[in-house]
């Protein structure tokens, strides 16, 4: 089955599955930045485009490109930002 998830007035998307593999989303971005948290670890790895990320404890942006990944803990807020359209997977564990 899967789920749509619409967030900041529809400029950030994605739509969930769940299988025997966990739960994993699918998303775009639009250029931008935005704050969000979390409530389990999640893996994102970046598809097309990049993404500036600020994790919690950092005081500076690290870019992330196609097929790169960065792990959230679990129960934080963290930074993105993105000068073009982006694509990713994020994986919840």
């Amino acid at each position: 089955m899967f789920k749509t998830n619409t967030y900041f007035e529809g400029t950030v998307m994605s739509i969930a599955i769940e299988n025997e593999d966990g739960v994993a989303t699918i998303g775009a971005m639009k250029a931008g930045e935005y704050e969000f948290g979390t409530s389990t670890v999640e893996h994102m790895t970046v598809v097309s485009g990049a993404m500036d990320v600020m994790l919690p404890g950092e005081t500076a942006w690290t870019t992330y490109k196609p097929f790169e990944t960065f792990i959230v803990p679990k129960d934080v807020r963290f930074k993105v930002s993105m000068k073009s359209e982006t694509a990713y997977i994020c994986h919840y564990k």
